[in-house]
């Protein structure tokens, strides 16, 4: 029997027990959707982190305080903090002149009042060089200035989800906000950069408010420390991309002596823009593997089903298997034919599988919870475990059925 006529064959068995042959897939169906769809998100989470990453600054290099402990954690073992000064050292061009501008920042959490209105932001202090360190813009008013730096002005910069969140259509420039039941003047509305995370960690940037560091320093929290002001995090821009490599060799050496560094490792972290997406990456491409084989499980599960029905069919088909090796049917003929019937189930299920698993990765984007990417490695995939899965579990069925004698199978009632 050639293989056309056994996939017919396996097409006509399967029609005739509907019920039967449905359940058995529905294993392989959930399996192959669960494979598609856990992945699209894995990868839709990458190709935003790898969006959100590029859109935060150009020639950027990230400085953290403590030193990496774990890349696929992006933990940092506490130690000495960064310092204002430590940021003040690194602008100037006689200590780093391959560095462009300089962007400490100070983050914290606080309660935003306004009207009836009450919110739990990330309030960040930054300076006047965050719009050309970070690659953002203002939308309406105007951003911190150095001015407001240097008094603690209580101004305050929305992010646009935020400015939505208080105000509505209503402009919010102008008007008076309670940041931790301080007062602040709001006088500008950054542009959205959408997405799900910003780089501090607190959630989309659009929900983002800035005030002067100083501000956020001693007015909203308390930043002091024995060595100075401490900030969360500094920005830096290389002066150009061929400078990073440089820029972040002149940081290390600054930041050293500042901390009076010999012989110890560094207690903080350079990171460039590359270095980060590389660490993301390597995160997300964890997360995705992990979601994977969770789904696959489900596929696991399907193959039982289809060696549980075969097994089945062997047994109820025992006398067409006497009868057609009586008229010279061969061992592998009987092999075929039945491994034949494992795949096809298994390809059919898997096809449907792959249709629900992309509806479901439609649906989620529709929906807006989550960004997917199905990407044809992962239907590849899916369908390649699909057709594994079929084989596999195939091989036993169709062996104890290629194996029957048949003289015994023309007696079996």
């Amino acid at each position: 029997m050639n293989i056309s006529e056994s996939i017919r064959v396996a097409l006509r068995g399967l029609s005739a027990n509907k019920l039967r042959s449905g359940l058995t897939m529905l294993g392989i169906i959930i399996g192959v959707a669960a494979v598609i769809a856990l992945l699209s998100i894995g990868e839709g989470a990458q190709a935003e982190i790898t969006s959100q990453v590029q859109g935060i600054g150009s020639n950027l290099i990230l400085i953290f305080p403590g030193a990496l402990t774990s890349r696929a954690s992006m933990m940092t073992r506490p130690t000495t903090p960064l310092t204002l000064e430590d940021a003040q050292a690194l602008a100037d061009p006689l200590n780093c002149p391959s560095v462009g501008a300089v962007s400490p920042e100070y983050t914290g959490q606080a309660t935003v009042v306004y009207g009836g209105e009450t919110l739990l932001n990330q309030i960040v202090g930054a300076t006047a060089d965050y719009p050309i360190v970070r690659n953002a813009t203002v939308a309406e008013g105007r951003f911190l200035e150095l001015g407001d730096d240097l008094v603690k002005a209580r101004v305050a910069v929305l992010g646009s989800q935020t400015a939505t969140d208080l105000f509505g259509e209503q402009s919010p420039v102008d008007q008076s906000i309670k940041i931790n039941r301080i007062p602040f003047r709001v006088i500008g509305v950054m542009e959205s950069k959408g997405g799900g995370g910003g780089m501090g960690g607190g959630g989309s940037e659009d929900t983002y408010i800035y005030v002067p560091i100083s501000t956020a320093q001693t007015r909203l929290f308390n930043a002091r420390t024995s060595s100075g002001m401490r900030v969360s995090t500094i920005y830096v821009m290389a002066v150009d991309e061929d400078s990073i490599d440089q820029a972040m060799s002149e940081i290390t050496a600054v930041l050293r002596q500042r901390h009076k560094i010999q012989y110890q490792e560094d207690d903080f972290t350079v990171l460039s823009q590359k270095d980060l997406l590389s660490v993301l990456d390597e995160i997300t491409n964890i997360l995705t593997i992990f979601l994977g084989a969770i789904a696959a499980i489900s596929l696991l599960v399907g193959g039982i089903g289809i060696m549980n029905i075969m097994l089945v069919s062997v047994t109820e088909r025992t006398r067409e298997i006497g009868i057609r090796k009586a008229v010279g049917a061969k061992r592998r003929d009987i092999l075929s034919q039945f491994l034949i019937e494992a795949v096809v189930l298994s390809l059919i299920g898997g096809a449907l599988g792959i249709a629900l698993g992309m509806s479901f990765a439609l649906a989620v984007n529709l929906s807006g919870a989550f960004t997917t990417v199905v990407s044809m490695e992962s239907v590849l995939l899916a369908v390649s475990f699909s057709l594994a899965v079929g084989l596999f579990f195939g091989i036993y069925p169709a062996t104890r059925a290629a194996s029957l004698n048949p003289i015994d199978a023309l007696r079996y009632e």
